[in-house]
Parts: structure tokens; C-alpha cells; sequence
């Protein structure tokens, strides 16, 4: 299956720099995430190259956000990137639900001429019809489902075609025979398949995925943050990344296993994801 990784950048040129990292390592598809100037930590810009978790404190840390600053900055990104890599490989962009409908469908409209795979989570997906209003001001491809947590989620976005990919993942959105269902009703509007694949979902989650991913006539992506090599260590698998694909292996089931003596070894430590404040001190979304 085709997968995406994550660069991130404090910059546009260490994001830049980021992206050729991983067309080095054979991805075909880069989500690119920026830092902003003038915004403090913001959410989704990984601080690590390969591994990273946002779950990083005991008590949740505090990023900022300011919506101006970001629509001004992320299509400077994606201009360089274009001028930097050309258009043979696909780029991908989070935008964290963090923009109101017409705020997304203004970034969705700058961006278009970088033709990227898709602008995902670009507004709060509690409201479908804010995707209609999106939909009819650019042609930048939508995604959004993560958060989702059965069909009726999902249902109006995908019978009203407002999205291009659905994102729900196996071990949110109710495994794998609900999850044939979420995909069975994309395929009849023609939208494909994008589950979520964050490193808070396993290896196990992963192994499941892929397997779904084998079988699903309307897949288009997945995402792959890597594990970090304790984590593998921890979850011995037989699937491999080899030339920006996931490639399944020949153990039964889904081909992932557990060594509870080493498990053993990494004792729970409490975690958090960030808060997420505008500079006026108010809670935002992530």
C-alpha cells in the first residue's frame, strides 16, 4: 500500500530539507508541516525527523496559534517545495481543525496550483455541511474521518461528495467489519480510503491496516509514522517499507506480535497531548 511520512520543519527551509529526506528514502507521498513565525510550538510539527510523539508531557504543555500568521506562510511552503522537487511526488497538509470554513476554503483556493494530495482536517468535521462551503471555492482535495468513530460520522461528507478520502482508522472507527462498511459507501461516490496511522496506534493497528488496505477496491493511502526501534523491538512484525509502499509478509493473521518479557521493560509513563491557546490566551483546537 501506498504510504505518506511526516516532515516537519522549525521552517519553510528545514521543512524543505525534511521532505528531500524522505524522497531519499524512497516516499512517494510527504505530509509537510511547517513551524510559524510568531507562533509558539504549534501542534503537529513534529520536534523529532523519523519518530515523534505529540503525547510528551506529564502535564499537558501549552502551544499557540494564530490563523493570519498560517495563511500567510503555509502556501510560501508548498511554493518552494514545487520549485524545489517538481510535482513528481505527492504532498500532503494537516491543517489540525484549526481553520473556519471560509478560512480553510481560502488556503484550499492558495494552494491549488501546488496540486497537492489532499488538505486534510482543514476545518471541525462536526458540521458537514462547512465542507460544502469549502468544496465550492477550491478543488484542493478534502480529507478528514480520524476522530470518526462509526458511519453515521461519516455519512452525509460521503454521500453529498464533500470529501475525496475518508480517514477513519481500524481501531477508532469500530475494526475491521465496520470500517468494510465506512469503505463500502465511499467506493459508490468514489472516494478513497486514507486511515489515520499515528505512532499512539501500534504496530498491531498498523498490521490491521495494512491487511484492510490489501483487501479495500477504493484504497488510496495510508499513513506511516515509524515506531521508534523500541517500540518495533516490542511488536515483532513481518511487514516492510520498501520504495514508498507497506508490503504485508506471509504470517498468519495480521503478521504482529507482542514479546511481553521486553514489554515488560518500558514501564507506563504518563503523557499528555499539548493545549493549544490563540495569543489572546483562548483554547483552540489542536
Amino acid at each position: 500500500m501506498l504510504v505518506y511520512g511526516h516532515a516537519n520543519g522549525a521552517d519553510i527551509d528545514a521543512t524543505v530539507d525534511a521532505v528531500g529526506e524522505y524522497i531519499a528514502l524512497g516516499y512517494k507521498a510527504i505530509r509537510a508541516q511547517t513551524g510559524v513565525p510568531g507562533i509558539k510550538d504549534a501542534y503537529g510539527v513534529g520536534r523529532g525527523q523519523l519518530f515523534y510523539e505529540p503525547a510528551d508531557a506529564a502535564l499537558p504543555s501549552v502551544t499557540g496559534w494564530d490563523t493570519a500568521k498560517s495563511l500567510g506562510y503555509v502556501p510560501k511552503l508548498f511554493e518552494k517545495l514545487r520549485a524545489t522537487y517538481g510535482f513528481d511526488h505527492h504532498l500532503l497538509h494537516d491543517g489540525h481543525h484549526r481553520y473556519s470554513p471560509i478560512e480553510a476554503a481560502q488556503l484550499g483556493k492558495a494552494l491549488e496550483r501546488y496540486r497537492l494530495f489532499w488538505l486534510e482536517d482543514v476545518t471541525p468535521a462536526d458540521n458537514p455541511e462547512a465542507f460544502r462551503l469549502i468544496r465550492h471555492h477550491t478543488v484542493t482535495p478534502l480529507a478528514v474521518g480520524e476522530i470518526f468513530s462509526t458511519i453515521w460520522d461519516a455519512k452525509d461528507l460521503i454521500q453529498n461528495q464533500l470529501i475525496d478520502y475518508i480517514r477513519c482508522t481500524v481501531v477508532h472507527a469500530g475494526g475491521i467489519t465496520h470500517l468494510r462498511r465506512i469503505a463500502d459507501l465511499a467506493a459508490l461516490y468514489q472516494i478513497r480510503t486514507g486511515s489515520h496511522g499515528a505512532t499512539d496506534l501500534s504496530p498491531v493497528t498498523m498490521g490491521a491496516a495494512l491487511h484492510f488496505a490489501t483487501w479495500v477496491p477504493n484504497f488510496g493511502i495510508q499513513e506511516y509514522m515509524r515506531h521508534t526501534p523500541e517500540t518495533d523491538a516490542v511488536f515483532p512484525h513481518d511487514y516492510r517499507f520498501e520504495a514508498g509502499e507497506l508490503f504485508c509478509g506471509e504470517t498468519p493473521g495480521h503478521g504482529v506480535d507482542i514479546d511481553e518479557t521486553l514489554a515488560a521493560k518500558y514501564p507506563y509513563a504518563r503523557a499528555f497531548l499539548p493545549v493549544a491557546r490563540l495569543e489572546d490566551g483562548t483554547m483552540w483546537n489542536w
